[in-house]
């Protein structure tokens, strides 16, 4: 049975969420923090959370420029990419991400969160969304 793990690169954060059992509902689960560009400090927390919800399956949102190019972010992303696979030997989707910040904002906004909150939640909404969105064109 394959469970997804979705996940925010940011430059200092990386949202991260799952999804069921029955690959139909994303759940957020946090944000991992680190220096700049140290992705190399996410490793240990993602392992944990690999084991424990028995993840098979990565999906990385893919940010790209709304000319469909991929810029500055969209390069260290696939560069991120490829540690996940050395280190976890699964298969990393790419999810298009444009948009899902801006979506997780409005959500937040909606929900009367304050800048602060906004600003602590906002990748783990991100990386939720970019999970629900794959499980739900998956599912058709």
């Amino acid at each position: 049975m394959k469970r997804y793990l979705g996940l925010d690169l940011g430059t200092k954060t990386l949202g991260v969420a799952v999804s069921d059992t029955t690959n139909t509902i994303a759940s957020t689960i946090g944000i991992i923090r680190f220096e700049s560009e140290e992705y190399d400090k996410t490793y240990e927390k993602l392992k944990k959370i690999i084991d424990e919800y028995k993840i098979t399956d990565i999906v990385l949102g893919l940010p790209k420029n709304m000319n469909n190019s991929i810029g500055f972010r969209g390069e260290a992303t696939l560069e991120y990419k490829k540690l996940l696979e050395d280190w976890f030997s699964c298969n990393v989707i790419m999810q298009d991400e444009r948009l899902t910040t801006v979506e997780a904002t409005n959500y937040m906004l909606e929900a009367n969160l304050s800048r602060k909150k906004r600003k602590k939640k906002i990748d783990a909404l991100a990386a939720n969304i970019i999970l629900q969105t794959y499980l739900d064109i998956k599912k058709g």
